[in-house]
C-alpha cells in the first residue's frame, strides 16, 4: 500500500477486501483525478498510519463507522459507506449507517455512479457544516435520516421514489443526468422500466417542489438528453 500522495489533489481511502471491487473503483477514482489508497480487511488498516484521505469509501459488511471513528487519522474524514448486489441491503440499513456516522450510505452503485456522489460530498466541504444525513441545495433540504423534505422551509411530503429522485439532483446540482442514468441510480442497473415512468415521477415531483410547476425552476429538462437540479448563482 503507497501512502505517497500528491498533495494537490484529494485522496480516497478504499477499504474492502474484493479485488474486483478495489480495482474498479480504483480506476474509477483516478480517471476522475484523485489520489487512491486501498486497504484489505480491518487488519491491514493498524498500517494506515501517516496519510489523512480526502474521504473514505468503505466496505459496510467489512467496516463498523463508529469503529472507523475511532482511528486517529479518520476521526474527522468523510465517510461513504457501500454494499453491493451481494449484500442485505434496505432503507433501515442504511439509515442505521448514517445514524452511526457515515455521511452517506449506498447500495449496487456503479463505480461511475459513486464516483459522481463523492464528487458531490467533496464539494461540500468548504460550505457551512450541516448535521450528518443531510443535504441543501436551491431552498431544498434534505433529511435523509428523517427521510424529510423541506422547499423554503415548508414540509412537503414525497413517495420513496420521488424522493430518491430529488436526492440524485440535490447531491449533484447542475449535473445533467440522461434518462438512463437516473433509471440506473433510482431503480439499479438492469431493471426494466420505460423512460416514459420516470417522466412520470419527474412531473409529480415538479408539482410538489416548484413555485411553478408549468415552468419548472429547480428541475429543469436538458432537451435531447435527461434533466439537472438548477441552483441559482
Amino acid at each position: 500500500m503507497s501512502l505517497v500522495s500528491a498533495p494537490s489533489k484529494d485522496t480516497i481511502l478504499i477499504l474492502t477486501d474484493k479485488e474486483a471491487h478495489r480495482v474498479s473503483l480504483g480506476n474509477g477514482f483516478r480517471e476522475a483525478g484523485y489520489d487512491v489508497l486501498t486497504v484489505n480487511g480491518p487488519a491491514a488498516l493498524d498500517r494506515f498510519q501517516h496519510v489523512t484521505p480526502s474521504l473514505v469509501v468503505a466496505d459496510a459488511h467489512l467496516y463498523d463507522v463508529q469503529t472507523l471513528r475511532l482511528h486517529k487519522a479518520l476521526s474527522d474524514t468523510s465517510v461513504v459507506t457501500v454494499r453491493d448486489h451481494e449484500e442485505p441491503c434496505s432503507e433501515e440499513i442504511c439509515l442505521g449507517d448514517l445514524e452511526r456516522g457515515a455521511d452517506l450510505s449506498l447500495c449496487n452503485q456503479t463505480a461511475r455512479a459513486l464516483v459522481a456522489r463523492v464528487r458531490a460530498v467533496l464539494r461540500r466541504r468548504g460550505l457551512p457544516c450541516l448535521p450528518v444525513g443531510q443535504t441543501v441545495a436551491g431552498g431544498v433540504h434534505m433529511d435523509i435520516v428523517r427521510h424529510e423534505v423541506r422547499v423554503n422551509g415548508r414540509l412537503v411530503e414525497l413517495t420513496p421514489k420521488e424522493f430518491e429522485i430529488l436526492r440524485h439532483f440535490v447531491e449533484s446540482p447542475h449535473r445533467v443526468f440522461s434518462r438512463q442514468e437516473m433509471l440506473n441510480h433510482v431503480w439499479g442497473e438492469g431493471y426494466v422500466l420505460e423512460e416514459h415512468a420516470l417522466d412520470v415521477h419527474i412531473h409529480s415531483l415538479r408539482q410538489k417542489i416548484e413555485a411553478n410547476p408549468t415552468k419548472p425552476n429547480l428541475i429543469v429538462t436538458v432537451r435531447g438528453f435527461g434533466y439537472k437540479f438548477r441552483v441559482e448563482s
